[in-house]
């Protein structure tokens, strides 16, 4: 951790361990929340089952085997994922498998590349504000100086002074794409800069909260001395990961269940809570729900008796972002050796990125140095409701052939693809309607990145955040310590600069 700023949440105090009344507590999901839950909760002593609806382990950064048609074994998953720095918490859960560090490894830049020529890195930058601001824009041929005189100073200067959870009484009843409108950036940079945050959502930018935007500018290039470079796994997610975490969780005494999908949750007879799985029901003390929104929805909807009403209107009404395609390409030449492991685009119709897999994860290199061949993967996201599948996936193809020109004469050894519209969205206005860590029965929590919580967090840190604070919650309860959060600092991290945002924003 190298931010001398990062905020501490401490844990809830208590004892260090349970003593003999161990208690029962069902984790429903095995993607990171339900993991950093069952991990936390079966350190402590607690006696955790973790049922998880997949045959793994991982939730939306899982993965799983195929086998190709050249007879390979090959690790297919739902696309890529940067681990930042910024991920204080979820690099806690993977010290408890990986210590060393190995699991991951950096990428030396994160490139944006717009369809005009426009190329835009973030390698080599200071990595605190003003400096790291002031360095791109001078480097960046996106970013023009005579463009800042169109700029909306008393906007743009809101994102200096990001405070959470205040930004979201601020900004979040408004889009991103409006907001970006009375900022009056120039348009390539609409698309590399502010528009890339939002599609990491999966959403477009007028499906999203501003607010929501504003946070993500601020973790990942205003408000943290991180910088904006990350890591990424170095070989397969369920290698390098989950298949260690659930090795460490079953020696913990925990039981995990994959290909397990709960049903329904009742009043129990003997323990609070009775758990349907199947044709069959367990009991427990307390309930984990991490489930992502298709699976919450559905398991609040077979248990009527679960919480209360006003809760469960809140499950209900949350909605999904738009579809995404993560196509993958097993290719019989080569990409050029200079193409980074990962590339933002902008401006490339559906194409958001491109990631060369065999220029970092190792089971992929083995193919492509096996081969002769590449591993390549386009990510198309909050794809157009009249584009269908099949058009989706050639336009993808079409694009990549422009990006990389050299893919032209590429064979597809094979191919995969991943259609899917299961992640949360987050509109403008719903902040305040969106479930908590905590329910009107306090042996009930939700965790996952679909969780209110009022933190500067987001994506697979949100997840993993809430993973801890639902443990930390259901602890407390017992009188056992829980776990110190850490995140980047919670509003903008020079004084200054704060003050002349908030003195603008009165005149």
């Amino acid at each position: 951790m190298r931010d001398r700023r990062a905020v501490r949440i401490p844990a809830p105090p208590g004892r260090a361990q349970f003593d003999g009344d161990a208690p029962v507590v069902v984790v429903v999901g095995g993607g990171i929340a339900g993991l950093a839950a069952a991990t936390l909760l079966a350190e402590r002593g607690a006696k955790v089952v973790l049922c998880e609806r997949e045959n793994h382990l991982g939730g939306r950064a899982g993965g799983w085997s195929t086998r190709l048609k050249d007879g390979s074994e090959a690790t297919m998953t739902r696309g890529f994922h940067a681990f930042f720095r910024q991920y204080y918490n979820l690099r806690s859960l993977l010290r408890r498998v990986d210590p060393a560090g190995r699991a991951l490894t950096p990428l030396p830049d994160y490139p944006l590349q717009h369809a005009s020529g426009h190329r835009d890195t973030f390698a080599k930058l200071p990595t605190a504000v003003p400096w790291n601001a002031l360095a791109f824009l001078r480097n960046s041929p996106t970013f023009r100086w005579g463009d800042l005189p169109d700029v909306n100073a008393r906007a743009a200067l809101s994102l200096l002074d990001v405070s959470v959870p205040r930004v979201y009484e601020e900004l979040d009843g408004i889009d991103a794409a409006t907001y970006l409108e009375r900022i009056r950036f120039p348009e390539a940079a609409h698309a590399l800069a502010f528009e890339v945050f939002s599609r990491s959502f999966f959403a477009h930018p007028t499906q999203m909260s501003a607010a929501e935007l504003a946070v993500m500018f601020h973790i990942y290039f205003l408000g943290s001395s991180e910088g904006l470079l990350f890591d990424v796994a170095a070989d397969p997610f369920p290698h390098g990961l989950w298949e260690p975490l659930r090795r460490h969780l079953a020696l913990l005494g925990a039981t995990v269940c994959t290909g397990t999908e709960v049903n329904a949750v009742r009043p129990g007879e003997r323990k609070r809570f009775e758990v349907g799985i199947g044709e069959g029901a367990f009991e427990a003390d307390a309930v984990v729900l991490a489930a992502d929104v298709p699976g919450l929805r559905a398991l609040v909807d077979g248990s009527p008796a679960l919480a209360d009403q006003a809760w469960r209107e809140k499950v209900s009404a949350l909605r999904t972002a738009p579809r995404f395609l993560v196509s993958r390409y097993w290719l019989d030449t080569p990409v050029d050796a200079d193409r980074p492991g990962f590339l933002g685009t902008g401006g490339h119709d559906l194409l958001d990125n491109i990631s060369v897999l065999d220029h970092y994860e190792h089971e992929a290199r083995a193919w492509a140095a096996r081969t002769g061949g590449a591993v390549v993967e386009l990510h198309g996201y909050a794809l157009p409701s009249d584009v269908d599948e099949q058009d989706a996936k050639s336009r993808l193809w079409q694009q990549l052939t422009e990006v990389y020109p050299e893919t032209k004469r590429a064979a597809v050894v094979d191919e995969r693809h991943e259609l899917r519209a299961d992640c949360p969205l987050f509109p403008a206005g719903g902040h305040a309607g969106r479930p908590t860590v905590t329910t009107p029965d306090e042996f009930l929590v939700v965790a996952g990145d679909l969780v209110r919580i009022d933190l500067p967090v987001a994506l697979m840190e949100r997840a993993a955040t809430t993973g801890f604070a639902a443990a930390n919650h259901l602890l407390s309860r017992w009188g056992v310590v829980g776990t110190d959060l850490w995140t980047v600092p919670t509003e903008g991290r020079v004084p200054l600069l704060r003050s002349v945002a908030r003195r603008w924003r009165t005149l």
